[in-house]
């Protein structure tokens, strides 16, 4: 019988700008790297949203590690859970990506390198967008502390307690690490367990499944009676999710003009690189399906919704939302204040995984009609975020919620 304490039941983020060490922390806390893909390999950056999982052991003494034996003791260890860490871009043109792995967040870590001068444009914009996004419980890592002295490791500090004084971080923990020197991940792990609780499940409600990345694990070459079907990854939002079960997929796939939802069976689940019967909230899961790995390579489904058939809401090519502007904007050198939203002006949403370039067509006072690019499948109240082009990149200035 497998050990439920080494199924993932809490999906946590790492966010901050760019190269303050989000994929290195990661690595020293699971010993893998969530640079997958060739161009992220090449340019050391991630672009698309990786995965990770670990399980957290803490010994009788009540040390924190990830080994069923204590480094420090030597003594046996109890499992405590495991959780799937979801590394985000820190880059300023994968802003939208940001923002689509929040929304399978439970809990954050913000890193923030004490090399550099805090805040950066990107340290600014991922902390409002964890707000946006209603992420509240968030730990800060200090990170690269093996590169500064205790001076400027100080003046750094200090620098973190000014830039989250009076914001809804302010009272989160500050934690100094060095992921390259391996130097407080037992802290991490604690501050883990403390701060960022596993969320109540809503298992019984309908199927709610955001895909957040679609694969064609078939190798080049693979003989066609060998051939295996589409892997969709990502979270169950609520729900469970069985062997064999038939799903909808929305809103699918684009045939001519428009979207056609897709039907298939679940063959295959996994969490954590261990099989499963059933799969439940929490964590990140992988569904091996009977679709053609044609519509699933290169992420080609990401943005749907999965659940059971007739239960999923309905795909929507425009939107009415109530929306709320932030003050300023977010992830520029210097602040701009945010201009109202004009009829006909192009911008972009964020919903769930899903994103859209749309068109505003009416506006009576703080609620607009949006007309999408690409059709969503979306619920009332379901809240999403929005983007503007400024400068040439997409900034957040503001969030909404689905009427």
């Amino acid at each position: 019988m497998i050990n439920p304490k080494l199924i993932p039941e809490v999906n946590v983020g790492l966010v901050g700008h760019v190269s303050h060490g989000k994929t290195s922390i990661v690595k020293a806390i699971t010993g893998k790297t969530t640079l997958m893909h060739s161009e992220e390999l090449k340019r050391g950056i991630t672009i698309r949203l990786g995965y990770a999982d670990e399980t957290f052991y803490k010994c009788e003494r009540g040390h924190y590690t990830t080994s069923k034996k204590c480094p420090i003791c030597f003594k046996d260890c109890q499992a405590l859970r495991t959780v799937s860490f979801v590394d985000v871009p820190g880059h300023e043109t994968l802003m939208a990506t940001v923002l689509t792995g929040a929304s399978l967040m439970d809990g954050a870590m913000l890193i923030i390198a004490a090399n550099e001068k805090c805040p950066q444009p990107q340290t600014r914009e991922h902390l409002t967008a964890l707000e946006v996004v209603g992420i509240k419980n968030v730990i800060i890592l200090q990170n690269k502390i093996d590169l500064v002295s205790e001076e400027r490791a100080r003046e750094s500090y200090e620098e973190i307690k000014n830039f989250i004084k009076g914001t809804f971080l302010e009272n989160a923990p500050i934690i100094p690490v060095s992921a390259e020197q391996m130097v407080n991940i037992d802290l991490i792990i604690e501050a883990i367990e403390k701060f960022i609780k596993t969320p109540k499940r809503e298992e019984k409600k309908d199927l709610r499944m955001f895909v957040a990345r679609s694969f064609d694990i078939n190798k080049p070459g693979t003989r066609p009676e060998k051939l295996v079907g589409g892997v969709l990854g990502g979270a169950i939002i609520s729900g469970k999710l069985k062997l064999d079960d038939e799903i909808e997929i929305r809103p699918g796939v684009k045939i001519k003009e428009n979207y056609q939802p897709l039907t298939t069976k679940v063959k295959g689940l996994q969490k954590a690189g261990i099989n499963l019967k059933e799969a439940a909230p929490g964590g990140l899961v992988g569904v091996l399906t009977n679709l053609d790995p044609f519509l699933t390579k290169s992420d080609g489904l990401v943005g749907n919704v999965i659940g059971f058939p007739g239960k999923l809401p309905e795909v929507r090519n425009s939107l009415e939302i109530e929306i709320n502007l932030l003050e300023r904007v977010v992830g520029l050198k210097e602040f701009g204040k945010v201009e109202q939203i004009k009829v006909g002006e192009q911008l972009m949403i964020n919903i769930g995984t899903a994103r859209s370039l749309v068109k505003v067509d009416n506006i009576r006072g703080n609620i607009i009609k949006i007309i999408l690019s690409i059709p969503v499948c979306a619920e009332k109240s379901q809240r999403l975020t929005i983007s503007r082009q400024i400068a040439g990149r997409w900034r957040l200035i503001g969030y909404g919620e689905v009427i």
